[in-house]
């Protein structure tokens, strides 16, 4: 018998039937690539209402009042400074010289006291702009301590050469808009008037009591200052005395504490704070006294020295919804791997659109939580995102993936991660953390259900 011929060849899969797999996963990814265009624009939506927001809040504390910083009391005493100035002379000849000489000029001594006490009442309260809020307050301020008697030798002033007459005590505060009646400085028992202007160098708004005494100050004075201040943001302090003590009580919630220095004791509760702080000069770097030919430029540089507390709340609406717009690709990646893990262990088949159709929905959220953030608290407005956006999703799900618990995993899980999402922007300082453990739990996972896929057997089949 003739040979029977030999069997034809099997016919190979095509190129992309063998790699089916690799270029669905491709296209997974250029959908959330795509997707992200739109989170973009709503991320960019944000911005622009965020500086719509800063635009109002920064229109009422203008006409309020802004961070306040008090800086002083300073005693401020003139005196002559005699001395030698190279001038350029020009004789009758034409010709130019240089000369040396003598010139009295006017120049300032400072002091600082030796103990300064602060306490102060500060009471906060929300003003409206359309749908924007602004915190400010009002704040009742006490400043009391007692000034050595100034050393004029140690500065090498000739006692002959001071203007007691001219002596004065000032302090820097920057904004008395809210001061509402006269201040008065108390000095010795003395009340003295105080006028508008600091002259400490480097600022001007203030006030200044002139003591107008022509009697050198010969023994510690003690002194006093009530002051009643208008601002927002936050109120701070300088450690201007030896020894210094501040005593701030507030009905502020949530004080941030800043500057150089923090409190010694504090009580942070749901209808306020209060807190004390107690300061040596050891911790700044400016003397307890100098002169204007000596020291200004080095007194300058005791903002670095200023602390106190801000009235800001840390996380407002707006930088949680940020915040969430940052794990927007995450959720894109859970619900597509979802998506990817029922195409390869169901066999069913998802079709690209209906991949973008969800995506749209898990964008969709983001910006509804932004605009109802504006208009109810952030906790109530991501409720309200989250259970439209997951409603709609698992609703659309449920006519493609079959219903059944196909539908109520998809469910769930929307639910879950936005559950999740909420607790870690909640938590501020292990918002990395959850987010990477997260990660690695959805990893094992995936890796779990596909531990015995045979990908080529998969895509040869």
């Amino acid at each position: 018998m003739p040979d029977a011929p030999p069997p034809l060849p099997k016919s190979q899969p095509s190129f992309t039937r063998r790699h089916s797999t690799v270029f669905k996963l491709l296209g997974v990814g250029a959908l959330i690539l795509i997707l992200l265009i739109p989170l973009a624009m709503i991320e960019g939506v944000l911005s622009d209402r965020l500086q719509r927001r800063n635009e109002a809040v920064a229109d009422i504390t203008s006409s309020w009042g802004k961070d306040q910083n008090i800086i002083g009391p300073v005693l401020v005493v003139p005196y002559l400074h005699h001395g030698t100035v190279v001038r350029s002379v020009t004789l009758p000849d034409g010709r130019v010289e240089t000369r040396e000489v003598e010139e009295t000029t006017l120049a300032y001594a400072y002091f600082l006291p030796d103990t300064l006490e602060i306490g102060g009442d500060v009471q906060t309260q929300m003003l409206h702009r359309g749908i924007y809020d602004a915190a400010v307050f009002r704040g009742k301020i006490n400043l009391s301590g007692k000034f050595p008697v100034p050393d004029m030798a140690a500065l090498k002033i000739d006692p002959a050469d001071v203007l007691w007459k001219d002596a004065a005590v000032t302090l820097a505060v920057s904004d008395l808009r809210g001061t509402r009646e006269g201040l008065m400085l108390d000095w010795n028992g003395k009340k003295i008037q105080l006028q508008p202007g600091s002259q400490l160098p480097g600022y001007t708004t203030g006030i200044t009591a002139p003591l107008g005494n022509d009697q050198p100050i010969s023994t510690p004075c003690t002194f006093s200052i009530a002051l009643d201040l208008n601002g927002s943001g936050g109120i701070f302090f300088a450690p201007f005395g030896i020894q210094n003590q501040v005593t701030l009580k507030s009905n502020w919630p949530d004080p941030g504490f800043r500057g150089a220095f923090l409190p010694a004791e504090r009580s942070v509760r749901p209808d306020g704070f209060d807190a004390k702080w107690k300061v040596s000069y050891y911790g700044r770097d400016y003397p307890q006294k100098w002169t204007s030919r000596t020291g200004n430029e080095r007194f300058t540089t005791n903002s670095v020295s200023l602390f106190g507390a801000q009235f800001l709340q840390v996380l407002d609406a707006y930088r949680y919804v940020e915040r969430s717009i940052k794990y927007g690709v995450l959720f894109f990646v859970l619900i597509f791997t979802t998506f990817f893990l029922f195409e390869i262990t169901a066999r069913q088949k998802i079709h690209p659109l209906q991949y973008l159709m969800v995506g749209a929905a898990l964008c969709l959220f983001y910006l509804a939580l932004l605009s109802a953030s504006e208009f109810v608290g952030f906790s109530l407005s991501y409720l309200i995102a989250a259970v439209v956006a997951t409603g709609l999703i698992t609703w659309y799900c449920s006519h493609f993936l079959g219903g059944g618990m196909r539908t109520l995993m998809i469910g769930g899980g929307l639910l879950g991660v936005y559950t999740f999402l909420y607790i870690t922007l909640r938590q501020q300082d292990y918002a990395l953390l959850m987010g990477t453990v997260a990660l690695f739990v959805v990893l094992a996972v995936v890796m779990y259900v596909t531990r015995k896929v045979d990908w080529y057997a998969r895509d040869q089949g």
